[in-house]
């Protein structure tokens, strides 16, 4: 799987919502929660990466790159945006 697959993954909830679908409750809490969950994931990405084995660090930042997607989604910006962004700061 790419990252744009799961970003279309993560679309196609949003356009075409799926009963039960842990992405779906995401959109339906609304934008407090999902920036919540990138936090609540950012900070266990931290603790992983000071204090647990590789393979758990890499669980989370799978969560937290799914979140980031979702958030993303929510927000209306697509991976291109994020990808020009860090090409120009590549510069």
């Amino acid at each position: 799987m790419t990252l744009d697959d799961l970003y279309a993954t993560i679309l196609d909830r949003k356009i075409n919502p799926k009963p039960g679908s842990y992405t779906n409750s995401l959109f339906d809490a609304g934008l407090p929660r999902i920036a919540q969950k990138v936090g609540e994931e950012g900070t266990e990405v931290v603790v992983a990466a000071l204090a647990q084995e590789n393979s758990r660090l890499v669980e989370e930042i799978a969560d937290l790159t799914y979140h980031v997607l979702v958030l993303m989604a929510a927000r209306g910006l697509t991976l291109q945006q994020v990808l020009d962004e860090l090409a120009r700061r590549h510069r």
